[in-house]
Formats: C-alpha cells, sequence, structure tokens
C-alpha cells in the first residue's frame, strides 16, 4: 500500500468516528471497519490472490479501498449499498484514491444484486450490512462463491446476537468451514470447502 492512499485511510477513520460520534440517525452513520479489519481483509485477498471481489455495505467506501488495494490492477471489486449519499461519497473517496477503475459500485437491494449474480461470480464475498437479512441471503451466497473461497463477515462479536441464526445457519450446511477470529469487531470467517487437495 502507497504512503496517499495509507494517508487517505487515515483521514477517512478520523472523519467516520467524528461523523458517528455526531450522528444521531443510524443511517448517517459511517459504521466503518476497523484498521486491522482492513489489514486482515487485505492479508486474506493476497494470500489466496483473489481476483473477483464482492462487497455488500459500501458506505463510505472505507472498507472497498482495502479490498481494491489488496486485488491489484488484475482485480475488480464490486460493491453493493442501497444508499444513494453513501454512494456519491464513496465514488468521490474513490477517485481521490485512483482506485475507481477496479471497482463496480451498484446503488440497490442486495438480495436483488444476489439473484442477478451467476454461479461462482466471486472467489470473495465480504458482508457489512444488514445482519438480519445474512440468513435469507446464505443459500445465494454459496451458490456466487467460488470452490474453496472465503467469506468474511463484520461485527461477528460486537454484534455476535444478531447474528446467531446466521452462525446457526453456516454451522449446518455441509462443506462449510468458519473460525471466528477477533479482529475489531469480530470477523467470521466462511470457507466454501474446494473438497480434497
Amino acid at each position: 500500500m502507497n504512503a496517499e492512499l495509507l494517508d487517505l485511510l487515515r483521514e477517512l477513520e478520523r472523519f467516520g468516528h467524528a461523523n458517528d460520534a455526531a450522528a444521531a440517525d443510524r443511517s448517517q452513520k459511517m459504521l466503518n471497519i476497523t484498521h486491522d479489519t482492513g489489514v486482515l481483509l487485505a492479508l486474506l485477498i493476497k494470500a489466496a490472490r483473489c481476483r473477483s471481489v464482492l462487497e455488500i455495505g459500501t458506505s463510505n467506501g472505507y472498507s472497498t479501498l482495502w479490498l481494491a488495494d489488496a486485488v491489484g490492477d488484475a482485480g475488480r471489486i464490486t460493491t453493493v449499498d442501497r444508499a444513494a449519499h453513501k454512494v456519491e461519497l464513496a465514488a468521490r473517496n474513490f477517485q481521490r484514491a485512483g482506485l475507481a477503475p477496479r471497482i463496480r459500485q451498484i446503488t440497490g437491494e442486495a438480495d436483488q444484486f444476489l439473484a442477478s449474480c451467476p454461479d461462482a461470480a466471486y472467489d470473495f464475498i465480504f458482508l457489512d450490512s444488514d445482519r438480519n437479512q445474512y440468513v435469507a441471503w446464505w443459500s445465494t451466497l454459496q451458490r456466487v462463491l467460488q470452490r474453496g473461497c472465503l467469506i468474511v463477515v463484520d461485527n461477528a462479536t460486537s454484534h455476535a446476537h444478531e447474528l446467531e441464526a446466521f452462525s446457526r445457519a453456516v454451522a449446518a450446511s455441509p462443506g462449510i468451514l468458519s473460525s471466528l477470529v477477533p479482529i475489531g469487531n469480530g470477523e467470521l470467517v466462511i470457507l466454501k470447502d474446494g473438497g480434497p487437495a
């Protein structure tokens, strides 16, 4: 990661903290991932050489920038958010970072977008959205993820009660391995098993 992008990420961290402390309306909060979660996402993407990444929950694009930097010039990020004002804010941040060519922004409902995706379209999925919807999305998430690839779910510790049903669904699914990583707000890392090596 170059120094200019790191400086921008630090700026967005400060903005996110100040904005969220001042905003009474949850829809106006950025609710960004933590810096160490960004490092974890980048590590996983680089280690697996991911090239087609889906993010559900763009916000102001802070996490998207970590993903877009990690995939390199050959990779592409598709990021989905239903809040138009956040999509616009994120687009400006992507331009500032010089990473806009790697990022496809979708404004709309995640369930509708997921339904339109072909099978095995993505080699990494990051979920940081409406946790109450994850159970309903679960079968489609498995369908659009390539075998041997990962889904990472944010807020698995900070909002564990909201993820109980989803965590049970994951645990009950054949061919799925998962582990809770105690970084940031807690990251549930889910592997769609690729079978014997």
